[in-house]
């Protein structure tokens, strides 16, 4: 065999992304949700229904999401939105540009909703760490709640479901 050919025997399909190396905590979890999941048309359009609310929403700011997962994890545009969408202003520092400092601000915005909800942190479909690191499953059930209770009209996709993988 081609050299060439063995090589690209090891290489991942196209369009599937290679799961990121990192090291899960004793009895720690971690959720990937597969390539089929994130393409099924109503999972994707969640996602674009999410999307077009908040640019909506967030337009006179002049502040455009691009990524759900890439744009809402360091509490910046959830704290944007929240204001603009409870129509009160919390007490986090507008710029936050550590880790700790973003973490911080997405605990003030997370407390915030979570009151606003009238959720325990414990009954929350989301928190912090899952938020910060990225997960879409726990964004989105944030956003979900969040235009179920500011906005009751918004149309969203019914039952949408995915497949998601848990490693621990």
């Amino acid at each position: 065999m081609e050299p060439e050919f063995l090589y690209d025997l090891l290489q991942l399909p196209k369009g599937v992304e290679p799961p990121a190396e990192e090291e899960l905590s004793q009895g720690g979890k971690k959720k990937y949700l597969p390539p089929t999941s994130r393409k099924d048309p109503k999972f994707e359009e969640l996602q674009k229904v999410l999307m077009e609310w908040i640019n909506a929403t967030l337009l006179p700011e002049h502040i455009v999401v691009r990524s759900l997962e890439e744009d809402m994890f360091d509490g910046l545009i959830l704290h944007h939105l929240f204001q603009r969408l409870a129509a009160l202003k919390l007490e986090a520092e507008d710029i936050a540009l550590t880790a700790t400092s973003q973490k911080h601000k997405l605990t003030v915005v997370l407390e915030a909703v979570n009151r606003s909800l009238q959720l325990e942190e414990r009954q929350a479909k989301w928190s912090v760490e899952t938020i910060f690191n990225k997960d879409l499953l726990s964004t989105l059930h944030l956003l979900v709640a969040l235009a179920k209770r500011f906005q009751p009209d918004l149309s969203l996709p019914t039952n949408v479901q995915v497949e998601v993988i848990t490693i621990e």
